[in-house]
């Protein structure tokens, strides 16, 4: 329990840094990740081989052990994270983007299906 507590304090910590603008995100701010009953926060840091992207997520209202993604990315690389529902219906995605000096967290386009 100790280790979800500190983890979503850390998220919700880097969350309250600031909101995301719409010329995107900031070295370090974080924004907050919703995939229904999985939410989060992913922010990133500049790195020599790219910028390296952290999400961290875990399951609402629940004791579950969080799930941190990291990836590193170059320009016009792309990264999806999303939940399935059941057969058929849309699963619930975000998309985070690296546009040139930019990343971008937006909800993903309709048409992802479990």
């Amino acid at each position: 329990m100790a280790i979800r507590q500190t983890t979503l304090a850390a998220a919700f910590a880097l969350a309250a840094i600031g909101p995301a603008h719409a010329e995107g995100l900031k070295p370090l701010q974080g924004q907050v990740i919703d995939l229904g009953d999985v939410s989060g926060v992913a922010y990133y840091t500049v790195e020599r081989d790219g910028f390296r992207v952290v999400a961290t997520l875990a399951k609402k209202d629940e004791d579950a052990v969080p799930v941190r993604v990291v990836v590193v990315l170059a320009p016009d690389q792309n990264l999806t994270l999303s939940t399935p529902h059941e057969a058929g219906a849309p699963a619930d995605a975000v998309e985070i983007i690296r546009r040139a000096d930019t990343v971008l967290i937006h909800e993903a386009a309709a048409g992802l299906t479990n």
